[in-house]
């Protein structure tokens, strides 16, 4: 755990100065998960063969589409597929051997070397919710989100200890044209926090201007030698890549920047209502997505992805933390780990409509699912709600503190000589207690992990201060957190180029909301 800022320390010795270092404001960054407990593998070696089969019979016999680029279908046909109009058939082998050069881990650099992540081995990093057009907080209620909403989730971000990344549309800010509105977005991303972030992908020149912005915060020889943005590149399934989406991919690959490729699946609606057909139509999307981004450029960063719900049959409505999602999370990510990939699915997952217990069971669900499924990159860790429709403030807080719990899973049993306890064990004997033994005395402050949002007082306590429940908790502690917040260090000349780049971008076009 690194701790990168202590705020103003008060000059001087003595007293005061030890009382200015108690107050000061301590952002802390937990480092990225490194996993030493087993994943849950579900699917025996013949499942595996007979998925991985089906699948790559799918992509010779029915094919996926590549609509609005003809260059991507030329790029097929020259790499020895069978094109058909927009239809593209890929041979047995041939997707699979494309993806062979696709890295098994990359580093994402920060701005700030002490928030770099490894995506891939055994390693899980933790990024927020990703997309909703709508926010919620326990004042305002349901609304259309805002720049200032946007920025608040940035900074909720940044200040969270548990959270590796800033990640990308943490919120739709609506108040901003459509054309425009990623340039505020990725300037909020690079100057209000110093973790990695991601890119735009909405139209293929905003991924261009993600390049052109990262190239000025972190210097054009940089960026060209180095991964500074993992962004989301979703398949319209069934087995659809769009020109838009593909476009994006394209730049990305190019500029050797990461993409996750991520099937976008509502089982009983884009994928069969199986779960092994589900993941076979996953499986095949993949490797078709993976092998296209080898065709841009061999060796470009990719990760596999997998966004899974099912579906009420009565509604219609995507479902969340089910046991039919997490038998496709934990099957996806043993054939990830198969073709020797990076791993993105899971998150905090739920479709209530407030952060609820039905909210609070599902997110448990998805967020477990991931850790065990072996997922190395999760999006929309923290803030989901109504099926990410809505950005919960108060959610974001409630499920980045219970990401330390992740972190404390990961570890594993400590089985040495200290984790063995044995001359606790000893010097108290049997009808003791333990609370003041030396082992106690030395290791209680690690010992267990510790909310900093969650009420354990005693009833008398609890209702003297109020009877507060966890969405009042989480209230205050997103008030606190903003109120606490302090701006990362940047060279001002950089901010001011990036400042510059945004206002010549934005005066360069017209105001679009479409």
């Amino acid at each position: 755990m690194s701790e990168v800022s202590e705020g103003r320390r008060a000059r001087g010795g003595g007293g005061a100065a030890r009382r200015a270092e108690r107050t000061a404001v301590r952002i802390e960054c937990a480092k990225f998960i490194e996993r030493n407990i087993p994943n849950l593998e579900i699917l025996n070696e013949e499942a595996l063969e007979i998925i991985e089969a089906n699948a790559e019979t799918i992509l010779e016999e029915v094919g996926v589409n590549f609509v609005e680029n003809p260059e991507a279908l030329k790029r097929w046909k020259d790499a020895g597929a069978d094109v058909d109009g927009e239809r593209v058939r890929i041979p047995k082998g041939l997707a699979r051997q494309l993806c062979k050069t696709a890295p098994s881990s990359y580093v994402q650099h920060a701005r700030n070397p002490e928030r770099n992540v490894t995506v891939g081995g055994r390693g899980l990093v933790l990024a927020p919710v990703y997309g909703p057009p709508f926010v919620r907080d326990a004042d305002g209620g349901r609304r259309y989100a805002t720049l200032d909403d946007f920025h608040k989730f940035v900074k909720l971000g940044y200040m969270s200890k548990w959270l590796h990344h800033s990640g990308g549309t943490v919120c739709e800010p609506t108040d901003i044209p459509v054309n425009k509105r990623h340039l505020d977005m990725l300037l909020a991303h690079m100057t209000l926090s110093d973790k990695p972030y991601m890119g735009s992908v909405t139209e293929p020149v905003r991924a261009a201007d993600s390049v052109e912005m990262s190239k000025i915060l972190f210097g054009n020889d940089f960026v060209d030698q180095n991964t500074v943005m993992t962004s989301l590149i979703n398949i319209n399934s069934p087995m659809t890549f769009d020109g838009i989406m593909m476009g994006a991919l394209e730049v990305y690959a190019k500029a050797n920047q990461a993409c996750i490729i991520s099937p976008f699946i509502v089982g009983g609606a884009m994928a069969p209502v199986t779960v092994a057909g589900t993941l076979t139509q996953v499986m095949a999307e993949v490797l078709a997505g993976v092998a296209y981004s080898q065709l841009i450029r061999q060796g470009a960063p990719v990760i596999f992805g997998a966004f899974v719900t099912s579906i009420d049959m009565n509604s219609g409505a995507p479902t969340f933390g089910t046991p039919e999602a997490a038998h496709i999370t934990y099957g996806a990510g043993q054939l990830a780990r198969r073709m020797g990939l990076p791993y993105r699915s899971a998150g905090s997952f739920c479709g209530s409509k407030l952060p609820d217990a039905q909210a609070a069971y599902e997110t448990s669900n998805s967020l477990n699912m991931g850790l065990l499924a072996g997922v190395n990159f999760m999006l929309h860790s923290c803030g989901w709600l109504e099926g990410g429709l809505v950005s919960s403030f108060e959610k974001f807080v409630m499920d980045a503190d219970q990401l330390g719990v992740l972190h404390h899973l990961a570890k594993g049993i400590d089985m040495s000589e200290t984790g063995q306890a044995m001359d606790a064990i000893r010097e108290v004997g049997p009808g003791g207690h333990y609370l003041g033994c030396e082992h106690t005395q030395s290791n209680f402050k690690q010992a267990f992990w510790r909310t900093e949002l969650l009420d354990y007082k005693p009833y008398e306590a609890w209702e003297e201060e109020g009877a507060r429940d966890t969405v009042a908790l989480a209230r205050t502690r997103v008030t606190k957190l903003l109120n606490d917040y302090q701006k990362p260090a940047i060279d001002p000349a950089v901010e001011e180029a990036l400042n510059e780049y945004v206002a010549k971008k934005k005066a360069s076009m017209p105001d679009a909301f479409m």
